[in-house]
């Protein structure tokens, strides 16, 4: 009996001293020493002998409990609250930190408004309807549309001319100055929707700034500036627009050159027929 009772203990400070070392705050170590007082006092020795003992038990577990482990205990927290200090005063200060908030907070308030009030100006200037309606159609930032934007501006500037009302150059000319002046308010268009959600881009970088956890700020960083490429490639696109714009319009006078040139050869070469006549 008295090897089963001392296996027992055996196997019970074995799993008390693993699970000491598992333990992770005073809350857990203080469960297991109640549970190893327990567990002796329910399979420990008859009582005419177990008091002693028991006594003996419970506070050798006492003095481990507010020695050892106590010390260790104060160790850790006092470690924890260094690190936490390190970050709260040098790493991530909070105080730095509430203050760029604040003001991040108070730079919303001020100039968000007034900006968004720019940018919802309303500037549409034509009177009559066909080009009201052109005008409508070509700011209302949508790209679902683009039929109405052709349908309006043919009823502004108006259709080709028949086959047999112009010459083929003539023709050619128009389809093709219609044909740049459509293509690029498509891409002003585009253009103006892409604005649209990199200004709304910009609103949440704003307002994850104000909202910014510590440590948080190269995340920020990064989404301004992969925005920011975007505004470029949007203003690269614009800029190439205007440029195909300018080919257009001397290649425009090009032809009209060339047609003059014709003009001018098709008139010596009556003149000369009537030279010859004579």
């Amino acid at each position: 009996m008295d090897a089963l009772i001392h296996m027992l203990f055996g196997c019970l400070l074995a799993l008390f001293c693993y699970g000491m070392t598992k333990a992770k705050s005073r809350r857990q170590v203080l469960a297991l020493a109640l549970a190893g007082v327990l567990a002796i006092a329910l399979i420990g020795p008859p009582p005419a002998r177990a008091q002693g003992s028991l006594v003996a038990v419970i506070q050798s577990v006492l003095n481990v409990i507010n020695g050892l482990i106590h010390t260790a205990l104060n160790s850790i927290n006092s470690v924890r609250t260094t690190v936490s200090n390190l970050y709260q005063q040098a790493t991530w200060p909070v105080a730095l930190i509430g203050q760029a908030k604040a003001m991040v907070t108070q730079m919303i308030g001020r100039y968000r408004s007034p900006m968004q009030t720019i940018f919802d100006l309303n500037l549409n200037s034509a009177t009559l309807p066909n080009p009201s309606a052109l005008e409508s159609v070509m700011r209302d930032h949508q790209i679902n549309d683009f039929s109405n934007l052709t349908t309006a501006f043919a009823s502004t500037y108006g259709a080709l001319p028949a086959t047999t009302a112009t010459s083929p150059a003539d023709r050619t000319m128009m389809d093709m100055d219609d044909a740049l002046a459509l293509d690029n308010l498509k891409t002003l268009k585009e253009s103006d929707a892409a604005d649209d959600l990199t200004l709304q881009a910009a609103n949440n970088i704003e307002n994850g700034a104000s909202q910014a956890a510590p440590g948080s700020a190269p995340f920020l960083t990064a989404s301004a500036v992969a925005s920011s490429i975007v505004s470029q490639a949007l203003t690269q696109k614009m800029l190439a627009a205007e440029l195909r714009e300018e080919a257009a319009h001397l290649a425009h006078e090009n032809a009209l050159r060339k047609r003059g040139a014709a003009m001018t050869g098709d008139v010596n070469a009556e003149i000369l027929k009537l030279l010859e006549r004579k």
